[in-house]
């Protein structure tokens, strides 16, 4: 019992990454139809970045604040991944709207790029983040069952985010205006909103996403330079199963195929775990091609 229940748990923290991770996916794809393969390299930029805090947080005059160096790497990791995506918007991805197979290519050369920028910065052996002292240990719920510190916090800090999302999107001006352009690029136009601008942003606020859950993952284990090609798949499998666009659909994604790898690698093995997922999603979209939740828009009709 206490072992299903910690099972059950570790799946709810890791499909929490992996919402953080889609989320950035979903808006970016639901927006604009890049596929962007790079983004999986902006969530191990956003690993490295808090990597790099943590290095900082060990130097004589940062090391009585080292307590509070996952908070900064986490604001970081989000402005760092967030600015590189922003210009990967403007230098590349702009040329490429409507050439859904360009823009795969190239974000696939981009994030071939990253991984090597990584491998000559950071050396190509995994690299550990120590979390802080305040993250160790859990809280003990029954005997054998102890939920940690660290997978609590990842589960709020992506509830956090989400909520954030929720009122960017429903209660400031820049969300709404975002909100249309991905509903209705050619109405939202009309009524004078940079859909160009807004394009830059949201590739941005995606990237940022990435980023933080590039942070919240060095709390599970080692990082390296090709961290991202272990989630980008799956995050993949997040935004077409649960419906392009829509933030309930990633949501129910997540959660179904964050729990759905936990519990079939767990009763099986990694490697048949995975095909059993792959097979699944394969299966499900044949009975519903447009995800979990689809996207009710006038352009649709």
């Amino acid at each position: 019992m206490a072992i299903d229940l910690s099972e059950l748990f570790n799946g709810i923290s890791v499909s929490s990454i992996l919402l953080l991770m889609a989320l950035g996916l979903a808006i970016t794809f639901g927006l604009m139809k890049i596929i962007n393969m790079a983004h999986g390299e902006l969530m191990m930029i956003g690993s490295y970045v808090t990597y790099v805090t943590q290095k900082w947080f060990t130097e004589p005059w940062l090391a009585h604040y080292q307590g509070i160096y996952l908070f900064v790497a986490i604001v970081f990791a989000f402005i760092v991944s967030g600015l590189v995506g922003y210009g990967m918007e403007v230098v590349l991805i702009r040329r490429l709207y409507q050439r859904p197979l360009d823009s795969l290519l190239a974000t696939w050369g981009v994030s071939l790029i990253l991984q090597q920028l990584a491998r000559n910065i950071f050396g190509a052996p995994n690299v550990a983040v120590v979390a802080p002292q305040w993250l160790e240990g859990g809280v003990t719920v029954m005997p054998g069952l102890v939920l940690p510190y660290s997978r609590i916090f990842i589960i709020a800090l992506v509830c956090l985010c989400f909520i954030g999302l929720v009122f960017y999107f429903g209660f400031t001006r820049q969300g709404r205006r975002m909100r249309a352009v991905m509903q209705n690029r050619q109405m939202a136009a009309c009524l004078g909103i940079s859909t160009r601008r807004m394009d830059a942003w949201t590739f941005a606020l995606g990237s940022g996403l990435a980023g933080i859950a590039g942070s919240a993952l060095t709390l599970l284990g080692p990082i390296g330079p090709s961290i991202g090609t272990h989630y980008i798949v799956d995050a993949f499998m997040v935004v077409v199963a649960g419906g392009v666009g829509t933030l309930i659909g990633t949501i129910a994604g997540a959660l179904g195929i964050g729990m759905s790898n936990t519990l079939l690698e767990f009763f099986t093995n990694p490697s048949i775990g995975k095909v059993l997922v792959f097979t699944l999603v394969i299966v499900f979209l044949q009975w519903k091609p447009a995800g979990l939740f689809d996207l009710k828009t006038r352009s649709l009709d």
